[in-house]
C-alpha cells in the first residue's frame, strides 16, 4: 500500500498528460482536414458569388470538433496573385489556439497551424 501511495500520483500525471495530449492531437487532426475541405471547396468554387465565404462556410462546417466561434476569425484564403482564375493555386490557411493542462498547471500553449494548397479548377 506504501509503495502504491508514492507511485500513484506520478501514475496519474502520466495519464492526465497522456489526455491532455490526445486531446491536442486529435484537434490537430481536426484542423488539418477541416483545411483539406476547404481548400477543396475553394477550388472548385471559383465561379460562385463569394468563393472566400464558400471556402470559410466549408472549413467551419467540417471542423465539427472544433470552436466555431474561436476558428471563424482565423481562417486565411489567399489565391496566387490575388486572382481567381482557372490554374492558379490557392493557399488555405487556419490557426487554432492549445493548451495543455495538468492538473491547473499550464504546460504548453500556442497555435496550432493548417495549410494546403490546391489548383483552381
Amino acid at each position: 500500500m506504501v509503495e502504491f501511495a508514492l507511485v500513484a500520483p506520478l501514475l496519474l500525471l502520466i495519464l492526465f498528460a497522456i489526455i491532455q495530449f490526445g486531446i491536442v492531437f486529435m484537434n490537430s487532426v481536426a484542423l488539418t482536414d477541416a483545411v483539406r475541405i476547404g481548400a477543396r471547396k475553394a477550388a472548385v468554387s471559383r465561379t460562385a458569388a463569394d468563393p472566400t465565404a464558400a471556402t470559410q462556410a466549408a472549413i467551419l462546417g467540417a471542423a465539427n470538433d472544433l470552436d466555431k466561434s474561436t476558428l471563424a476569425g482565423r481562417i486565411t484564403v489567399a489565391p496566387a496573385g490575388g486572382n481567381w482564375t482557372q490554374g492558379n493555386s490557392i493557399t488555405v490557411s487556419a490557426t487554432y489556439p492549445y493548451s495543455i493542462n495538468i492538473l491547473g498547471i499550464v504546460v504548453a500553449s500556442g497555435d496550432l497551424h493548417s495549410a494546403t494548397t490546391e489548383r483552381l479548377e
